[in-house]
């Protein structure tokens, strides 16, 4: 059933035009520009290259461009994208389009785009030094419980940031005033490890992928992870929910939106093309040199996954004063 939808899919594809399905019926769209909001070497522009890379190697997309705009924190490109409906171009995007649009630093939000499909993700981590005396997540939520003011936690975004909001999540979970985190944001993730490494901060958040790598060298150990379930690179990290922060799961995912008003056919090539993506020994090797997770949620789902967000974060934004 699965093969024939497939084959339905592609004949409807190439009837319209929107995409190319050649005899082999393996290239789902002839090309595709990535429009990344970001400078070069940041999260967003590594997967749109790191997608674009294993799209195009693996025969599914003739060819990919890329082209960087960064500005108003991220809305240069929302706006540029929803200005031009532009079929042709996809534009990568994470949790801060939820985070920025409640915070109003502009004006639109996912609504205003054609969500395409989240891809991957990385969760959060809740980290500590390889000679802090906190052992466990419970050790710190009793240190945190004895006098929040005493326990300093790190990020790499501001105040308000995703780190933040994680922090707050997981000592909400665990039964305490999450008003109360002592809260230390940097410019960036490396300069918050480099605070918990000299001892500045007493725990850090922390994406899940940039902490499993010192974790393995030693000199960090993870406390917990936001993930439903344990992860494969490191079975031994507990998830929060297990830990004792109860009901915590939150992930950083990273996704593509398309411009407002894109045909139905020019969707599905897209999501056809994400989809089988992930069968493909290309991906596999630029998501394993990444340490990204997969996570694949498209068109509907993907609109309901971002809504939950939405309000997840919104309430707890709310709670924290910041909306």
């Amino acid at each position: 059933m699965l093969k024939m939808l497939k084959l339905a899919l592609a004949a409807s594809v190439l009837v319209a035009g929107a995409s190319v399905a050649h005899a082999d019926g393996h290239q789902k769209v002839d090309a595709v520009k990535f429009l990344i909001p970001g400078g070069a070497g940041g999260g967003w522009d590594g997967t749109a290259r790191g997608t674009g890379e294993a799209l195009t190697k693996s025969g599914l997309v003739g060819a990919a461009t890329y082209e960087n705009m960064s500005g108003g924190g991220g809305g240069k490109a929302i706006a540029h994208i929803i200005e031009t409906k532009d079929e042709g171009t996809l534009m990568v995007n994470s949790t801060p389009i939820v985070i920025r649009s409640l915070t109003k630093v502009f004006p639109q939000s996912f609504r205003d785009l054609t969500p395409i499909a989240g891809t991957i993700g990385d969760y959060g981590a809740i980290v500590v030094g390889k000679n802090s005396k906190i052992a466990d997540l419970n050790g710190l939520v009793e240190a945190y419980k004895a006098d929040p003011k005493t326990v300093a936690v790190g990020g790499g975004s501001v105040a308000g940031g995703m780190d933040h909001l994680i922090a707050a999540l997981v000592m909400k979970n665990a039964g305490q005033d999450a008003t109360k985190v002592k809260y230390i944001p940097y410019d960036a993730g490396g300069k918050a490890m480099a605070g918990l490494l000299s001892g500045e901060i007493q725990a850090l958040t922390t994406g899940f992928g940039e902490a499993i790598e010192l974790a393995r060298q030693g000199e960090v150990n993870i406390l917990c992870v936001t993930s439903p379930e344990r992860v494969a690179a490191s079975k031994d990290t507990p998830t929060c929910d297990e830990a004792g922060s109860k009901g915590t799961n939150f992930v950083n995912w990273r996704g593509f939106f398309a411009a407002p008003g894109i045909s139905d056919e020019k969707k599905a090539a897209y999501i056809a093309a994400l989809k089988e993506m992930y069968d493909t020994e290309e991906w596999a090797t630029v998501r394993d040199r990444n340490g990204w997770v997969d996570i694949f949620n498209a068109d509907a789902d993907f609109v309901k996954f971002l809504e939950g967000q939405e309000e997840q974060i919104g309430g707890l934004m709310k709670e924290l004063g910041f909306l």
